[in-house]
Order: structure tokens, then C-alpha cells, then sequence
């Protein structure tokens, strides 16, 4: 199968209940490709109800070639506060080694920017790790551009959350 006929076969849907053990086994190759396994700390029934619980935290979509998943893109809203408007935020964009270069990332990109336009979003980030060459081709070609010049995101874990507010009265 050649790269355009995989392409031309290859579709985007969103993600159901019965994928999830398919989903999670991507999500973990993704951890493994990116070399962070050890912040795979979730259940995959956890994942499950984050996804298709009562009040779902995020929203998955998969890529589909011959019958098979062999993408998945994870997203949920978030705002800027100095546009005052909607963004999403794009968690994971994944495609197993041997779709890669058959279109279903960009329809998985694709399908992440119509929702995103459909919900009055301005604009998608995420975050690329700076070895990932591929991927950053990738999303260039796309159109991507780098975010913020000049910032470093930083985030609070569990504990320095527990301990700000241990230490910070009310």
C-alpha cells in the first residue's frame, strides 16, 4: 500500500467506549516514543471515564486505515485571558510508525482544527519535546508556529499544590 492510497482509505472519527483499549495501548506508545513512560500514572479506566464519563474532561478522536486504529488525538477547551477567547488544547497527537506519512495525522490535525473552529476557538496549542524532529516538521508543514518566544512553561505537581496550600493561609 503506498502512502497516498493509505491516505485516501485512512478516516477520522470520534473516539467510542469500545476503542479505549485500543487508544490506551497508543497512549502508551506514545509515552515509550517520547521516553516519559514514568508519567503514565492513570488506569486505562480512569482514562475511560475522563473520556466518555457523565463529564467528560477531554475528547479523543482516532484515526482509522483498513479497519484498524492507528492514530488517536486527544483534546479539551481552555481560554486565554488576554484574547478572551475560547483555545483548545491539543494533549496528544499520536500515529503509530507504520501510518506515518500516510495522511492520517493531517486528518487527525485536521479534525482537531474543525472542532476547534467550530467551538469559536481562536486558536490549538501543545506542546512538541525539542527532539522530536519529525514531529515538529510535521506540524510546520501544517502551518504551526511557535507560541510563546521568550516563555518556559512550568507546571505544580500534586505535591507542591498540597503544600502551597498547607502553608498558605485561606
Amino acid at each position: 500500500m503506498t502512502a497516498p492510497d493509505a491516505a485516501a482509505r485512512a478516516t477520522v472519527r470520534p473516539a467510542r467506549r469500545g476503542d479505549l483499549a485500543r487508544v490506551w495501548e497508543l497512549l502508551n506508545g506514545l509515552a515509550e516514543y517520547e521516553r516519559w513512560t514514568e508519567y503514565v500514572t492513570g488506569t486505562r479506566e480512569e482514562l475511560g471515564d475522563a473520556l466518555f464519563g457523565a463529564a467528560p474532561a477531554a475528547e479523543c478522536i482516532v484515526a482509522e486505515s483498513a479497519g484498524a486504529i492507528v492514530g488517536y488525538a486527544i483534546v479539551y477547551p481552555t481560554f486565554s485571558s488576554f484574547r478572551v477567547r475560547r483555545m483548545l488544547w491539543l494533549e496528544d497527537l499520536f500515529v503509530v510508525a507504520e501510518a506515518r506519512g500516510t495522511g492520517a495525522g493531517r486528518l487527525l490535525l485536521a479534525a482537531v482544527a474543525r472542532r476547534a473552529l467550530e467551538r469559536g476557538c481562536f486558536r490549538v496549542d501543545w506542546l512538541v519535546l525539542d527532539w522530536n524532529e519529525q514531529a515538529i516538521g510535521f506540524y510546520r508543514r501544517m502551518g504551526a508556529t511557535p507560541t510563546a518566544a521568550g516563555a518556559t512553561q512550568l507546571g505544580l505537581t500534586r505535591d507542591a499544590l498540597e503544600r502551597i496550600v498547607a502553608e498558605t493561609p485561606a
